[in-house]
């Protein structure tokens, strides 16, 4: 398994988040409780956890340089998180985020704003050194590149004993339909809620037993389901459940799935079991939920 880093492959953009007491009426003028930059995007705060956790990890992705990029670059630094294999654009501009974040219920409001900055390809990928890594994790993004950058592991994987091959997983988040062909490359498929109530799903063991047809032979699909939890199932066709742990109160739900993921990750990276992931990525998202950020999510007895 290489010498056992974990890689996410997506977006890091700019978070702008103003906490309010209650969500805004169109028009007016509001005080923000306070207001924070933070580093966003799936695949970057996936890396965060997973730093936390004690995981070493790397991030691939692309920056407009500008300070926006220097505030990213010294967050990713800051979290111990390896970046060596960012793609730089000049003339382009950083992605952002307006997020509305109401402490009265904990929801978060995005307005995301990307223009142009151009996604990972495959030659940006073809850079990666594939022995340092036992764990690839992609954000559904520019699936049909995607793809091509998976077929890389594949193909590198195919000249390995199985037990030094690295693990590929993906999340489906957007109901954008390039991104479901990315249900039949992972061995873990992350699938969301959105994506299962768009295909007419009203629960997660609903969305696994009517999607699961979609992945490859022996992969696991995971759907996490808010309050409710989540659910998965392997190629036993047996479903596992985990309940939500809920915070005391509710205080910031911004990035609760990629939290919940980069848990999964961690703990299936680490031989636990599926049922052992599943409730540790419940127990972590639910503490992020309780939290502004995600500094103090992670105790020493969840680090193994």
């Amino acid at each position: 398994m290489g010498d056992g880093r974990i890689l996410c492959v997506g977006l890091a953009c700019l978070d702008i988040i103003s906490v309010v007491d209650r969500y805004p009426e169109e028009d007016t003028d509001t005080r923000c409780l306070s207001q924070r930059w933070q580093r966003g995007g799936n695949a970057s705060n996936s890396c965060t956890v997973l730093s936390l956790l004690g995981a070493r990890c790397s991030f691939l992705g692309s920056l407009a340089p500008g300070p926006v990029a220097d505030f990213v670059l010294g967050d990713f630094q800051k979290y111990g998180i390896n970046v060596s294999l960012v793609s730089e654009h000049a003339q382009c501009s950083f992605p952002a985020s307006v997020v509305i974040s109401n402490a009265a219920s904990g929801s978060r409001t995005i307005l995301h704003m990307n223009r142009n900055l151009p996604d990972v390809t495959p030659d940006d990928f073809s850079r990666v050194e594939l022995s340092h890594y036992k764990w690839i994790h992609w954000e559904g993004r520019n699936a049909d590149e995607q793809v091509k950058m998976i077929q890389q592991v594949a193909l590198y994987n195919s000249t390995l004993p199985e037990q030094r091959r690295i693990t590929v997983s993906v999340e489906i988040e957007k109901t954008r339909e390039p991104l479901y062909q990315l249900f039949s490359h992972g061995d873990v498929v992350f699938v969301s809620k959105d994506v299962a109530v768009h295909f007419g799903f009203h629960s997660a063991e609903a969305a696994l037993r009517g999607l699961y047809r979609r992945v490859r032979q022996g992969a696991v699909l995971i759907c996490a389901w808010a309050e409710k939890g989540a659910d998965a199932m392997g190629p036993d066709h047996v479903v596992v459940h985990s309940d939500a742990f809920p915070p005391e109160r509710l205080v910031d739900t911004l990035g609760a799935g990629d939290t919940f993921n980069a848990a999964v990750i961690y703990t299936l990276s680490n031989g636990g079991s599926l049922q052992e992931a599943l409730t540790f990525g419940c127990q972590i998202a639910g503490r992020k939920c309780g939290v502004h950020g995600y500094d103090g999510i992670v105790t020493k007895k969840d680090e193994k």
